[in-house]
């Protein structure tokens, strides 16, 4: 089977440690050679200490599950028959605290907005795809979150 690799790197500098006061920005390598700057989510890590405009781990994992449904729904949309003009999806991760009192994404919420060249499938067959699109997608199938479609 494939395997997939990132690269994350974090360098101390010369700036502090032990202080708890040390920047956590990193970076996200990827084999085809793209870099993003990553962070802790200012929710958890404030500012100056996380970067905002920085992906976080949080936000990574939501886009992950959202292109991954998205790259099924295109596929089997183009199997059948249809066609899609575009594809939006503003996707949403859930932040919620378990009864052990550690914190997790219990759920993301998708919300693809789909525009069609030509007529629309019937709302049955959105419906269809959407479904086999979820039950296909490696991130959804790794994934403990529950996956709400809104379409």
């Amino acid at each position: 089977m494939s395997t997939y690799l990132a690269t994350v790197t974090w360098e101390r500098g010369d700036q502090p440690f032990s202080d708890n006061k040390y920047k956590r920005a990193h970076t996200w390598s990827f084999d085809g050679g793209v870099t993003v700057p990553a962070s802790p989510s200012p929710a958890v890590v404030p500012p100056p200490l996380s970067d905002e405009a920085a992906v976080d781990p949080e936000e990574g994992f939501v886009a992950a599950l959202s292109s991954c449904h998205m790259l099924w729904f295109l596929d089997l949309a183009r199997r059948a028959g249809l066609v899609v003009d575009s594809y939006t999806d503003e996707a949403v991760g859930h932040m919620a605290r378990r009864e052990d009192r550690t914190f997790w994404i219990d759920k993301v919420d998708l919300n693809p907005r789909i525009v069609w060249s030509g007529d629309a499938p019937s709302a049955e067959k959105t419906h269809e795809l959407h479904e086999e699109a979820h039950r296909l997608c490696f991130i959804a199938n790794s994934a403990k979150s529950k996956v709400v479609v809104n379409y």
